[in-house]
């Protein structure tokens, strides 16, 4: 078996670890760049050393962004993976093979790199601890502390959504047809209490970088949103439930819904320009 076999699987990982398609690229081509220059031959499990390749690969982008402090922003949406409403790309299904929602994205985001590297690797890929152990210069018992860790955060702020997509698709049309309407109670009973709604606009847009948390909160911001409800178009976000917002052409947003017991929990919309393009 060669590197293309492994290059989803590479991919995902490094979806994962790096929240940004292109910068996942750049990484699995470094691996394939050093896959070419490194003799394999002796090698007995190629996908464990190509994932331990592109995991320090990756641990290499995340320190240099943070001494270059690339992130200024208190807010980041990670790149969505956008497909129509009717079902995903095939490549597009390789990188989301497990529930890897937008919110668990933003929640990824917020883990120093050792702690993304531990819960990644471990819970999305079954890689044993004492394999990762030395990727991130730590004992098996601490990454296993340090994803232990990671999955509570990402228990506590990233709830697994409702499972039936048809599901999800009601509540967020309802959820339009109220703001629209100008319907707070209409919204605020399909918000969770604790719903958090997340807008990252980025440099050009940083009136747009909020975070709002609470249903009647939330309701008032959606209220505001209603005049962008003729330009909603439905699509997969992540492979949850979403739209994108196109007006005369352009993309102005992209929305992602959380939704859990028939309920909303979070909102997360990529409004950067510089991001859309």
């Amino acid at each position: 078996m060669g590197f293309e076999e492994h290059r989803p699987r590479l991919r995902a990982v490094a979806y994962r670890v790096l929240g940004s398609l292109s910068d996942a690229d750049d990484a699995v081509q470094e691996t394939w760049l050093r896959f070419r220059h490194a003799d394999v031959a002796a090698v007995e499990n190629l996908g464990a050393w190509l994932t331990t390749v592109v995991t320090r690969v990756c641990l290499d982008v995340l320190r240099t962004r943070e001494r270059r402090g690339e992130e200024p922003y208190d807010l980041r949406i990670p790149d969505p993976i956008v497909d129509a409403a009717s079902g995903p790309d095939p490549e597009h299904e390789a990188l989301l093979t497990d529930a890897v929602g937008l919110a668990l994205m933003v929640v990824l985001e917020t883990l120093a790199p050792p702690e993304r590297v531990a819960f990644v690797l471990h819970d999305m890929f079954a890689v044993p601890f004492e394999d990762i152990a030395p990727m991130i210069e730590r004992t098996p018992a601490a990454t296993r502390q340090l994803a232990s860790r990671a999955r509570r955060r990402v228990r506590d702020r990233a709830p697994a959504p409702d499972r039936s997509i048809a599901v999800q698709r009601e509540v967020v049309d309802g959820f339009f047809a109220a703001a629209r309407a100008g319907d707070l109670d209409a919204l605020v009973a399909v918000l969770d209490p604790g719903v958090v709604l997340r807008s990252d606009g980025g440099a050009a847009r940083a009136g747009l970088t909020v975070t709002v948390r609470g249903a009647r909160d939330v309701a008032g911001q959606a209220v505001l949103f209603g005049q962008f409800g003729p330009y909603a178009r439905p699509a997969l976000v992540n492979g949850a439930a979403g739209v994108t917002v196109v007006r005369d052409g352009r993309l102005l947003s992209i929305m992602a819904f959380t939704v859990v017991g028939g309920r909303i929990v979070a909102i997360d919309v990529l409004a950067d320009p510089a991001r859309l393009g």
